[in-house]
């Protein structure tokens, strides 16, 4: 199922086989929260970005337009016209961080959508039967999301709730996936380590979860407030404890910078809203920095955003129209960013594959950093 291909250093060049077919790692997985990609990028438009996976959420796709809707209308693939792997967030985390008042208990969360205010309840066995309804390729266990900073005795009494959700999400699974009507009865189960800033208890977790023979494991709860040094600590403790042979997943992050350092540790799957998010405020990534196309200097600029680039946008448009779209508030120049954006993201993952294969991804990453800290000119 998971197979490293090559090392080089800590850092693993794999392959993952799915249903939905096979995802060469290291990859950055496009994020389309509600089933699309902010910015007006469609799925056929990302076919021809170089996008392997698809990042969609459960809590969203819950609320809105339900995930009954979307297993009546064949499920995930079928409903957004995607036939390559999809995974989907379990909704811990927006359930954590959007829903205001919430109630933890053991069983599950209760809390309010943020849609209509509506009263909602998600356990471990509920996110598992809304991701088997959406049909998602990985599904991700639920998990508590602790805040940043926690007690100690806070975060450690959470990661034992989410290691005892974790066991009734597999439990779950397992259930649903032999039943005769499960649109993809081969679902994959990732279980989520968490743990804080706290290293001690992310090792032990990760000790546990490892025992658990998931088809893949994440690192959860980072990226949420401490420094990048703080994760990278982290990270060269935690990743060492989890099983080399699986997918090993850092949610939610990031920079390039945070997924070449995060790479040099032994992670192999990100996603992060920055490339869409950063684009519709008019920042490209580039490989002589990022670019504020807003700063006057671009005004007349024809040269394309990154004259390094072969994406659609670089081949065609120039710095001062796009400029020109985004003053102008046209949905074409935020289009326009964040295809430029994710197409930068994944050539970038490209490169670092094929770096990683000649046994170079050190000298690559430094030359890449360097490139990265240059300013847009």
């Amino acid at each position: 199922m998971y197979k490293v291909l090559a090392k080089s250093g800590r850092a693993k060049r794999g392959q993952l086989e799915t249903v939905h077919g096979t995802i060469q790692t290291p990859v950055f997985m496009n994020v389309g929260t509600v089933g699309a990609m902010k910015g007006a990028v469609s799925t056929t438009d990302m076919q021809d970005l170089k996008t392997q996976v698809m990042l969609c959420n459960t809590y969203h796709l819950h609320v809105r337009p339900g995930d009954d809707v979307v297993y009546r209308l064949g499920g995930i693939h079928r409903f957004v016209a995607w036939d390559k792997p999809v995974l989907t967030d379990s909704g811990g985390f927006q359930v954590f961080s959007l829903a205001g008042l919430r109630k933890i208990k053991e069983e599950g969360v209760y809390f309010n959508s943020h849609i209509d205010g509506k009263k909602i309840f998600m356990g471990p066995e509920e996110s598992i039967q809304i991701q088997s309804h959406i049909a998602s390729t990985i599904a991700m266990a639920f998990d508590e999301c602790p805040p940043h900073p926690a007690t100690r005795q806070y975060m450690q009494d959470s990661v034992d709730r989410t290691t005892r959700w974790l066991e009734r999400c597999k439990r779950e699974m397992e259930r649903l996936n032999a039943l005769p009507d499960t649109i993809n009865a081969k679902q994959l189960l990732f279980g989520i380590n968490q743990g804080g800033t706290f290293e001690d208890i992310r090792i032990e977790h990760a000790k546990r979860i490892s025992e658990m023979e998931l088809d893949g494991y994440a690192i959860g709860g980072l990226a949420v407030g401490e420094s990048h040094e703080e994760m990278y600590r982290i990270l060269d403790e935690t990743v060492p404890y989890l099983p080399e042979d699986k997918p090993t997943y850092l949610m939610g992050v990031g920079t390039p910078a945070n997924i070449l350092e995060a790479v040099e540790r032994g992670v192999d799957f990100f996603d992060c809203v920055y490339p869409t998010r950063n684009g519709r405020h008019g920042h490209a990534y580039t490989n002589q920095g990022k670019r504020n196309l807003l700063n006057a200097r671009y005004e007349l600029d024809d040269k394309p955003l990154d004259e390094t680039c072969d994406c659609p946008v670089c081949r065609h448009y120039s710095r001062a129209y796009i400029r020109h779209l985004l003053k102008a508030k046209e949905m074409l120049g935020l289009r326009l960013m964040v295809t430029h954006n994710l197409y930068f993201y994944n050539i970038m993952m490209e490169e670092i594959r094929d770096a990683i294969e000649k046994g170079c991804f050190e000298d690559y990453k430094k030359n890449k950093l360097e490139q990265l800290q240059e300013e847009g000119k």
